[in-house]
């Protein structure tokens, strides 16, 4: 059976290229950098360059540049970390109904357990966050606005340099999770987005799972996650992945400018994956046919669910993915198509399939004939609408 892989924008493929760039990292270079003696000053060597070329990657300096495990771990860090060094000045953050859970936790915990305020912002029908309601919400005591630059579900991209300019008029920080809008989207450097701080992830990229970076601007000071060594400029304790930071700065280097997913040629494919899908009865496009990541299609399907649609569509060697988890035993509707006001029998429906530059036409076609076949299958079986 041939495989149709349309969840780039869960994973992408190891790119050979970023293997080739980590292999001296499992051999030959496989010091610690924190070690005084030659070993270790190899290693020191070898990853004070690659935060060189990071930096050089986003346009940023390489002080402003902090090495996590992932795209987890650097929002994390941007929200738990901004939110307790600036406790003094305001305890009032605000975010988006939409953020991915990253976010949106982080956010939970502040609220729940250290005595902050947190003001969730709605969205419109098409998953945008509206400028004008973020001014009216920001407050004396607001220290950090974190709103995403691309939704990972529905792909609506957001209006950050707008909000970055108007967080920096208020005198409040600006976090954006740009996990998915990095080798989406054209980009120049961090000055296109205006964040304080900016995450980034490189599995997203055709790099290793395992690596990801916080962009921090310089001065700003945060405090630290882990604690033990004096790593990351005492930002973040842990002994380096050389190896998986290579892979990412390789990527970097490679996939940010151009975007590796060609953004001409996935809204080609694209817009013919969601004609097609949006010919079948009952059918919903999800987010914005414009304002969104051009590899990107999200829809919900009346009367069918998530889990049995993505379990459908394996079946026919389609990969993609649900918009809701399995959460104790009972299906739940995604908290994005939620926060867009869907009626239930949608919400609960949600497929993504979000397309990458191994994908071709065929794979597309493909890729229809399937989903039209799994929804008349799963109609004539009389699937009961879900109850949510």
């Amino acid at each position: 059976m041939h495989i149709v892989y349309c969840d780039y924008n869960a994973t992408t493929p190891l790119d050979a290229g970023v293997r080739a760039a980590m292999e001296p990292f499992f051999g030959e270079v496989w010091g610690n950098p924190s070690s005084l003696h030659r070993i270790g000053r190899r290693a020191r060597a070898a990853l004070d360059d690659l935060r060189e070329r990071a930096a050089r990657a986003l346009g940023a300096k390489p002080g402003e540049i902090v090495f996590t495990s992932g795209g987890t771990e650097s929002v994390n860090l941007a929200v738990l970390g901004t939110a307790r060094a600036r406790r003094d000045r305001g305890r009032h953050l605000i975010t988006s109904a939409i953020e991915h859970h990253a976010v949106l936790h982080a956010m939970d915990h502040l609220e729940r357990r250290e005595g902050f305020e947190v003001t969730r912002l709605p969205v419109t029908r098409e998953g945008v966050v509206d400028p004008d309601l973020l001014a009216r919400v920001i407050r004396p005591d607001t220290i950090l606005v974190s709103i995403m630059a691309a939704n990972n579900e529905i792909g609506t991209l957001q209006p950050v340099r707008e909000i970055a300019a108007l967080c920096r008029r208020h005198g409040v920080l600006f976090h954006t999770d740009a996990v998915q809008f990095f080798g989406k989207m054209p980009f120049s450097g961090v000055a296109d987005l205006g964040a304080d701080l900016i995450s980034l992830c490189a599995h997203k990229i055709h790099g290793p799972k395992g690596a990801g970076l916080l962009y921090l601007r310089s001065p700003l000071q945060i405090e630290p996650l882990l604690f033990g060594g004096p790593h990351e400029n005492e930002r973040r304790a842990g002994t380096e992945n050389l190896a998986a930071i290579a892979g990412m700065v390789h990527a970097m280097e490679h996939f940010l400018r151009p975007p590796v997913f060609d953004p001409e040629r996935m809204q080609w494919l694209s817009a013919t994956l969601m004609e097609g899908l949006l010919r079948i009865p009952g059918v919903h496009l999800l987010g914005s046919r414009d304002r969104r990541l051009p590899n990107t299609v999200a829809v919900g399907v009346e009367g069918l669910d998530s889990a049995t649609l993505v379990a459908a569509l394996d079946v026919e060697g389609i990969c993609v993915s649900a918009g809701s988890a399995c959460t104790s035993g009972a299906l739940e509707p995604s908290h994005v198509a939620v926060a867009l006001g869907l009626p239930p029998e949608v919400a609960g429906g949600l497929v993504r399939f979000s397309l990458g530059r191994e994908n071709t036409e065929a794979d597309v076609r493909a890729v229809i004939e399937a989903f039209e076949k799994v929804v008349r299958v799963g109609r004539t079986c009389g699937q009961p609408a879900r109850q949510l």
